[in-house]
């Protein structure tokens, strides 16, 4: 899945963004293996799934913060990302706020060099993220903590899930200031112990991390984030991100303040065809418009035929 995620300052959700849907590239149980094997062997699986740019789904996307709530609608495509708000606060969009949702995806089909720049900065996040998975088998020391059990959303139905706990490995050296924020943080993994995926991050800043010896900014300690994906139940194999809790704070470039509470949902997915152009996604998202603008009057039209029945 590539998702357009939030800078925070890009290199802190790189963790979320890359757990991308698509099939383990290895279906292997290693309940015996030292975990830092197993961590590896996992990893390996995210990148071989995050190598399906080809794969494409429509979602549904619900994120709750402090201000209230919104429901969003995706469709992937080859180009870039198409997205449409479609509920604030679980109440449908009034007609100008339908009329804004549509001129702004009017105006990047109609303006090649936006859509150009928004793809780019999808595919700088996904880089980003990328680079954060390949570091975490060095950048942590792990151990067994136990298993937990799967539910809907989370791993793969009846696989056990194995928990990991993780620490900042002394000797680990970040490249870049990308792999910067590993060095302050530990938590939990899980891992589904028959296809080799992660089924969920738990991370915590134990300190704050800096980026740019303070100059680009730095994350508070204390910030928190759960991210867990699974089997998307389609019968293909396909895993998604299902939920992303987010609780972070600091600033960036010295002065500008960065805080990110938010709970997100994602659902409903649905597989869409492999070859998709941007203007075809976004036809798909005017149809699931209508769609979901006819299943809010229903309950209105039954309301009024309550009231009104016929002679």
């Amino acid at each position: 899945m590539r998702m357009a995620m939030p800078s925070v300052p890009g290199v802190f959700l790189g963790l979320i963004s890359v757990l991308c849907l698509g099939p383990s590239a290895t279906r292997a149980q290693q309940p015996n293996a030292p975990p830092g094997e197993l961590v590896r062997l996992t990893v390996a699986n995210e990148i071989a799934a995050a190598n399906h740019p080809n794969i494409h789904h429509m979602f549904l996307s619900h994120r709750q913060t402090p201000k209230g709530s919104q429901t969003h609608v995706y469709v992937e495509t080859n180009q870039a990302l198409a997205g449409m708000l479609v509920a604030v606060n679980d109440q449908p969009l009034n007609a100008q706020q339908q009329q804004a949702e549509n001129d702004h995806l009017a105006w990047l089909l109609n303006n090649p060099e936006q859509l150009r720049r928004k793809a780019a900065r999808e595919k700088e996040d996904e880089d980003r993220s990328l680079r954060i998975v390949k570091a975490l088998p060095d950048a942590f020391t792990y151990e067994y903590a136990g298993t937990e059990n799967s539910t809907p959303g989370l791993g793969e139905a009846d696989d056990p899930l194995v928990k990991l706990k993780f620490k900042p490995n002394p000797a680990y050296n970040p490249p870049t200031h990308v792999e910067q924020v590993l060095k302050g943080m530990q938590g939990e993994l899980l891992i589904d112990s028959k296809t080799n995926r992660l089924a969920r991050i738990d991370g915590t800043l134990f300190q704050e991390v800096t980026f740019g010896w303070g100059i680009l900014g730095h994350l508070n300690k204390g910030g928190h984030f759960i991210v867990q994906q699974g089997d998307l139940g389609l019968g293909d194999g396909a895993w998604g991100i299902t939920r992303m809790n987010l609780n972070l704070s600091g600033k960036i470039l010295m002065f500008k303040g960065l805080s990110i509470v938010s709970d997100e949902v994602l659902s409903d997915f649905h597989r869409l065809p492999d070859q998709l152009t941007f203007a075809q996604g976004v036809q798909i998202l005017k149809t699931e418009e209508q769609k979901l603008a006819h299943e809010n009057q229903a309950p209105e039209s039954t309301l009024a035929t309550q009231h009104h029945p016929s002679n």
